[in-house]
């Protein structure tokens, strides 16, 4: 025995916003406000000299945070090169 059901579908209308997301280059609220916190945790255990006693006692941590923060590619004039240099030094 078959038996045919229709099934009707209600379609509610959009937001008149869905779908966009955010603007490009819009920073995501919660990793700006947990960045900022980071922030404030590090000022308070030392800032600079915090990161130095780090970097001594546990320096593949603090090379992986430094690669981190370098940028991911950097370019310039190929007339006038940019000139960098680390220098890192472990006793």
């Amino acid at each position: 025995m078959t038996t045919n059901k229709e099934v009707t579908k209600t379609v509610r209308p959009k937001p008149p916003n869905a779908g966009k997301g955010r603007p490009k280059g819009t920073p995501n609220k919660v990793t700006g406000e947990v960045k900022q916190m980071i922030l404030e945790a590090l000022a308070g255990a030392g800032g600079v000299e915090y990161l130095i006693a780090k970097a001594e006692t546990h320096p593949g941590p603090f090379l992986a945070l430094v690669g981190k923060v370098l940028p991911l590619q950097v370019q310039g004039d190929p007339d006038n090169p940019l000139l960098t240099g680390i220098t890192v030094t472990f006793k």
